[in-house]
């Protein structure tokens, strides 16, 4: 995202292209949000992992019954409405966050 913002904006564009790539990604945002869950009990913040983690599943399943071609459609919206310079501004947002999540999980 800060480095090469236009390859992660053609990413984001890719999202629902295909059944492979469509299902994989929902498969792949759907193994971390029932870790999450399952593990909230054990973390420092238990209430936000359960919640966030259980936002992720609900969000995640109702993908998986949404017709591809939406999905895509709304992914390439995304992905033009996006300017590299947006995502390299929130990037050490993401950054920032994504630590936050480890320190928090542990």
């Amino acid at each position: 995202m800060l480095i090469r913002p236009t390859l992660f904006r053609s990413w984001i564009a890719k999202a629902g292209s295909t059944p492979l790539i469509n299902y994989g990604e929902i498969t792949i945002r759907l193994i971390p949000a029932i870790a999450m869950v399952y593990v909230a009990p054990e973390t420092k913040l238990p209430l936000f992992f359960q919640l966030f983690g259980g936002i992720m599943i609900v969000t995640s399943l109702v993908l998986y019954v949404t017709p591809r071609k939406a999905h895509h459609q709304l992914s390439l919206g995304f992905a033009e409405k996006l300017k590299p310079v947006y995502l390299q501004c929130i990037a050490p947002l993401a950054f920032v966050i994504g630590m936050g999540l480890i320190y928090f999980l542990f």
